[in-house]
């Protein structure tokens, strides 16, 4: 009898259940929900970087995807479930009371921003992060030795401190502290003290700054230094830290009767939905996978050997087992991709909406914009545009971290249009994909292929071929416009047993690929002449950001 096994995607604006035959790798049925509070844009300040969710909605969109998923799954699937395991965006850490609940499930924190998960995309911690970098370079150990370098606003102790720093309240009731991927799985499991809940090898690698060589977190002595208000939680916090494929435990009575499957599935560790979507895309070693969506995440896996001592200057870090167990895992990627692309259609809509009292007529129109730009972009030449942009519309993750910069557009004339513009911003984030690359291999990383996950690989010819040609490599397009959930349902199926390790689950289940890109051999010279102005654009960017 086959068995089955959930895999549970929680993106940035919705998180999809998808429910996945463990022998064949055959998706039986999806479900997408999106989280009700983000849609009604509660608890976000987007002109202060300030983006919150409420743990309300990670458990409405649970119930809803997984009962959904069930129904459209054939009759007697949810008997044969045996396992569930989680990806969640990163770092989205939230302050807990001593039971591991977080803040905002209690009743006087209900709508606090400050006592939900702060997102990944939130930037108030600037900061923060500098003071922590500025520390790192002082400090008998460099504790971002292992993060590429540089401690980024994205990450776990930046967002800690300045909820810390900001909200007294808060400051007064904070216990611990925990990554989204973790909680979901103790939540679940039936955890009730934070000093039980398992702890993801990959999020606190990747942003915590845990490394065994130190003896796990950063020492008690860096963290007051850092401020006292960080006092006690490292000792409240763990030890030691697990890869995804092991089980945290199994449903509790409560959930499985809630979510109408039975107290059989194991729950597998959490990790971040890039580092299982990569594992979902088929990743091996020296292959880079590129999880774009609103901001890319670029993942690689290199043997333990190869890599050695090496430290990788300024990626997001490389975790022994962050994506496949015996692996040293490597993370870069881009704040911002689908974002700047989404931010140019609002800048047009934004007549629409002023001029239009048909709200219906202006949605219809609004989603005509993108593909109309689309198609009026391809027909202009390289060498036509005279634009230029960066792509730190929402700072830069990598290379080299700085949330400080802004993105740029120069060269516009009287004759620059719409299209010019969005062409500009497409090249511009395959130029800034182009830099990470470049990075990896200045490095000494070896890349060797190339995949493409997420709905704009699978939707958007015009993007992807830019990028196969500034790269000026193939890129593959992974099947399934769910990699990330599949992967995930790769890890439930290792930690229910049915493999032994994830490579085995990863060959059964595999959706293999939709289609190759190659780069057009005509553009790759006018490509690599526009990618130097790019970076001398962004020398610039960089040189004036405090002025």
């Amino acid at each position: 009898m086959d068995k089955y096994v959930i895999g549970l995607d929680y993106g940035t604006d919705s998180a999809r259940a998808v429910i996945v035959n463990a022998r064949t790798g055959e998706t039986v049925a999806t479900s997408v929900k999106y989280y009700p509070r983000w849609m009604e844009g509660k608890y976000c300040l987007p002109s202060a970087n300030r983006y919150r969710q409420h743990p309300l909605d990670y458990i409405e969109v649970l119930e809803g995807s997984v009962m959904e998923a069930l129904s459209l799954a054939p009759a007697g699937t949810a008997a044969n479930v045996v396992g569930m395991a989680f990806d969640t965006t990163g770092s989205t850490p939230v302050f807990t009371d001593e039971t591991g609940t977080p803040l905002a499930l209690l009743p006087e924190f209900a709508d606090n921003p400050n006592a939900m998960f702060v997102l990944w995309k939130d930037h108030t911690a600037v900061v923060e992060a500098e003071e922590i970098n500025k520390l790192c370079s002082t400090w008998k150990i460099n504790y971002s030795a292992y993060e590429g370098g540089i401690y980024s606003s994205e990450w776990f102790w930046a967002k800690a401190l300045h909820v810390l720093r900001e909200d007294s309240a808060v400051r007064e009731k904070a216990y611990s502290i925990v990554e989204h991927c973790e909680w979901m799985p103790a939540l679940l499991t039936g955890v009730k003290k934070s000093s039980d809940i398992i702890r993801s090898r990959c999020a606190q690698g990747h942003k915590a700054m845990w490394h065994p060589g130190w003896g796990g977190l950063p020492g008690e002595d860096f963290l007051v230094a850092l401020d006292p208000l960080l006092t006690g939680f490292r000792s409240r916090l763990f030890e030691d830290t697990f890869t995804a494929d092991k089980p945290v435990g199994y449903l509790t009575p409560e959930w499985a009767a809630r979510l109408g499957l039975t107290t059989n599935v194991v729950v597998a560790g959490g990790a971040f939905d890039c580092h299982m979507g990569a594992v979902g895309a088929g990743i091996t070693p020296y292959t880079f996978v590129r999880v774009i969506g609103t901001s890319t995440c670029d993942i690689m896996v290199a043997p333990c050997e190869e890599i050695g001592s090496s430290l990788i200057r300024g990626i997001c870090g490389q975790v022994d087992g962050s994506v496949i167990p015996g692996m040293i895992g490597l993370e870069a990627g881009q704040s911002g991709f689908g974002d700047i692309y989404a931010w140019f259609r609002k800048v047009l809509e934004f007549p629409l909406r002023q001029l239009l009292s048909d709200s219906e007529l202006a949605d219809r129109l609004a989603e005509k914009i993108i593909p109309v730009l689309t198609a009026e972009a391809e027909k202009i030449s390289v060498e036509e545009s005279s634009l230029i942009a960066t792509d730190w519309m929402n700072g830069r993750r990598t290379p080299d971290a700085n949330q400080l910069l802004k993105g740029a557009i120069a060269g516009i004339t009287l004759g620059t249009s719409a299209p010019h513009i969005f062409k500009a911003l497409v090249e511009a984030t395959a130029f800034g994909s182009r830099a990470i690359v470049e990075r990896f291999r200045s490095e000494g990383v070896r890349i060797d292929n190339v995949i493409g996950i997420g709905g704009i690989a699978l939707k958007s010819p015009f993007v992807m071929q830019t990028l196969s040609n500034v790269l000026n490599m193939p890129i593959d397009v992974c099947r399934t416009d769910q990699a990330c959930a599949l992967g995930a349902a790769m890890f439930a199926a290792t930690a229910a047993g049915l493999y032994s390790k994830v490579e085995e689950a990863q060959q059964a289940m595999s959706s293999g690929f939709a289609k190759t890109y190659t780069p057009q051999t005509e553009l790759v010279d006018a490509y690599d002449r526009a990618y130097k102005r790019y970076l001398e654009l962004g020398r610039y960017c960089e040189a004036t950001a405090s002025l």
